[in-house]
């Protein structure tokens, strides 16, 4: 497989397909690399978001604008499977790299493109990044508190632009294996956000109103969201159905489930400040970890809110032996394991710029003088000697 590849949606698909099993060969600028390598130093010498999405990738730097460059290229496409890129549109077609141009010369290509708005349309010239997209989508404006509106927490844009684009190759290839041929996929990372929005559009469309903002409550079912406890945790609740919600009443106070306000969903969601105001009291005299116990004990859903930093240790994940050390360029960094079993996966470092181009132009045939002379010309390396 070929990347034509940088920050993170087409990179994170990518990385979900060699935790498959797939050899990928990402491009990268020489010297600089992908950008999205120097957001942080969170990971070694590279970025949180780089180390997550490129694990088990082999790294060809190479100019595509030298015509040996974009030659390079096209030898790997020629051998390749299928060909990734999130460069824009007009980028790729400038460099002959877009699908329809590899797949005029090698039908068998699955070609898969992702751009932000797509080539039609009001928006087809605009840039756009995740956060970008959480607004135009309206997932800003369903996330936050009241009148103050949040992005997501993760980049969820790209998350759902890698997850399907990686979901449509494997059907792909599987499509390519009965008919032998190849196909073209396009993506955008509206589109596959919006897939992800489908449910609160549908709900808007339907009520004539967006939902409503109430941090990390649910905006249509309750009690479905955070508590603070008395020792300063937070447990949250996702009673969903009304067995849940009885058997919450037997624990915290058998008075609600007569009380007419709270009788089904909907009404607990008009009257949620009522009926938070009801169950805090049970919260309070409690630890987070005891309200827990005892939620369980009466099987009601609910978690532990947590921080962030308290992922890798948690014992759940450590439990099940889900970490594992990953070399990363300049040390190694803890990185989970894929969440399917079953796969065989053997954990892959994370490259540095161009580690593996004189692996993969061997692989191509190019002898060892041609190899010394693209690199001398600056066609593989940051400083050009000719």
């Amino acid at each position: 497989m070929l990347s034509l590849e940088q920050a993170v949606a087409v990179p994170y698909a990518t990385r979900m397909l060699a935790d498959l099993g797939a050899r990928v060969i990402k491009v990268e600028r020489p010297g600089t690399g992908d950008f999205a390598r120097h957001y942080d130093r969170a990971c070694g010498e590279v970025s949180s978001y780089f180390a997550w999405t490129n694990v088990g990738k082999e790294s060809v730097a190479v100019d595509l604008k030298h015509p040996d460059g974009a030659a390079v290229i096209t030898a790997i496409a020629a051998r390749a499977d299928v060909v990734m890129c999130n460069l824009s549109p007009g980028a790729a077609r400038r460099l002959g790299l877009d699908a329809d141009t590899l797949r005029a010369s090698y039908p068998h290509l699955i070609a898969a493109e992702l751009s932000s708005y797509g080539d039609v349309g009001p928006y087809r010239d605009r840039k756009a990044f995740d956060a970008l997209i959480q607004s135009e989508t309206g997932l800003v404006a369903a996330t936050g508190e009241g009148d103050t509106i949040a992005r997501a927490g993760i980049s969820v844009a790209d998350i759902a632009a890698g997850t399907q684009l990686h979901a449509a190759v494997l059907a792909a290839l599987f499509a390519r294996s009965r008919t032998g041929e190849g196909t073209t996929l396009r993506l955008t990372l509206m589109e596959a956000l919006a897939e992800w929005m489908h449910q609160p559009a549908l709900y808007a469309h339907g009520t004539g109103k967006d939902p409503e903002r109430v941090g990390a409550h649910h905006p249509t079912i309750s009690p479905y969201g955070p508590f603070s406890c008395g020792d300063g945790g937070t447990v949250h609740l996702a009673v969903q159905n009304d067995g849940q919600w009885l058997r919450l009443c037997s624990l915290v106070d058998p008075d609600l489930a007569a009380d007419p306000r709270f009788r089904t969903v909907a009404d607990r969601v008009t009257h949620r400040p009522d009926l938070h105001a009801r169950l805090q009291p049970y919260f309070d005299r409690a630890t987070a970890d005891g309200a827990l116990a005892e939620l369980d004990r009466v099987d009601v859903p609910a978690a532990r809110t947590r921080a962030v930093g308290e992922l890798i240790e948690h014992p759940q994940l450590v439990a099940r032996e889900r970490w594992t050390e990953v070399t990363v360029p300049g040390g190694v960094s803890p990185m989970l394991r894929p969440p399917v079993d079953g796969l065989g996966w053997v954990a892959g470092a994370v490259p540095g710029v161009g580690e593996h181009t004189t692996r993969v132009l061997e692989w191509l045939g190019y002898s060892a003088d041609k190899i010394a002379d693209l690199r001398l010309c600056g066609v593989t390396s940051a400083t050009p000697a000719c």
